[in-house]
């Protein structure tokens, strides 16, 4: 069994450097979308457990590895934006970020990044894979996963409405585990909290 790590939009492969190395078990790969660097898709050859953040959930629920034998989806979700039936951010949120990303993409990405809990620094980014991945936000619903899935969320988070967060993934049977002072980075905010989560995970899998 490998972990296949997702990182969430406006961060990269680093987003797990806290939280991988306490999980030494398995061998661990991780994608990258490219916003600040070179992208990477590693190829996953036999079973994984795919560990996601946000929307790194919706990137794997769309283009899932063969091999994919379960999820732990932290602060994960398979859809952004609400809907008449579904709970989720008001499309005008994403709507206003994309007009304001035309004009000024950086801002727009260290705004978001700041709402969330994050002030740490970044270089240059590439606009084109942020924008494309914000349409992914507004527009896309990827299908629901054929595997076990394990849904953490952080009581407090700022981004993903209390509605939102209980009935993600409510067409499949989906564990749900809360973090009742966490927020919308769990891995960086209580890596061990998520490698317990991860760990379980793996465990009933086996």
């Amino acid at each position: 069994m490998k972990l296949l790590f997702c990182h969430g939009w406006g961060f990269d492969r680093h987003f797990w450097d806290t939280l991988a190395p306490l999980l030494p078990e398995w061998e661990q790969l991780r994608d990258d979308r490219g916003y600040f660097g070179d992208a990477l898709a590693p190829a996953v050859e036999g079973p994984c457990l795919a560990v996601t953040h946000s929307f790194g959930t919706m990137r794997l629920l769309a283009d899932p590895p063969p091999g994919l034998a379960g999820l732990v989806a932290i602060n994960g979700f398979e859809r952004f934006t609400a809907t008449p039936d579904c709970p989720g951010v008001p499309t005008r949120v994403v709507e206003l970020m994309l007009r304001q990303f035309g004009r000024d993409p950086r801002t727009v990405l260290e705004d978001f990044r700041r709402r969330v809990g994050c002030d740490a620094a970044f270089a240059r980014i590439d606009p084109a894979p942020l924008r494309d991945d914000l349409l992914s936000l507004r527009d896309a619903h990827p299908p629901l996963p054929e595997v076990p899935v394990l849904v953490v969320q952080g009581a407090r988070d700022p981004l993903l409405p209390q509605a939102m967060r209980q009935g993600c993934f409510a067409g499949i049977a989906a564990r749900h585990l809360s973090h009742e002072g966490g927020g919308h980075l769990l891995p960086l905010e209580d890596p061990a909290f998520c490698a317990q989560a991860v760990r379980d995970m793996a465990g009933s899998l086996a």
